[in-house]
């Protein structure tokens, strides 16, 4: 499945049940420079729309949310040595967490790239 988006500028790729969960490049942008990424611990059941990471960059520090249901069974740990990763490759290495998802059609209400780039036509 291609990569979908939140209004909060998360993107998501799902590959069977496991969903690995971002930042947008545009979310990167505004942020500057990252600094500090808190990433949740393997094992814990996020809610849609909970908090799932806290990013830190050189002009503020952001809330991550879930943009669906399920279990973090991943991180990338290799965001606490390398937090720039997040400006250098946002919808790449970049990536945050894998999650179980828990309803898969939650992904399929998400925005594509083509509604995501109209979205940030409207800010």
């Amino acid at each position: 499945m291609p990569i979908r988006y939140t209004r909060d500028h998360e993107w998501i790729r799902l590959e069977g049940d496991v969903a690995t969960v971002g930042v947008s490049d545009y979310a990167q942008a505004q942020l500057g420079d990252v600094v500090f990424v808190e990433l949740p611990e393997v094992g814990k059941l996020l809610a849609k729309g909970a908090e799932a990471a806290v990013i830190e960059s050189v002009k503020a520090a952001s809330e991550i949310f879930a943009p669906v249901a399920g279990e973090v069974i991943e991180v990338n740990g290799a965001l606490a040595d390398e937090p720039g990763t997040v400006n250098a490759d946002p919808e790449g290495e970049g990536w945050f967490l894998r999650l179980r998802v828990t309803n898969p059609t939650e992904v399929e209400a998400l925005m594509t790239i083509d509604s995501y780039q109209e979205f940030l036509r409207t800010i």
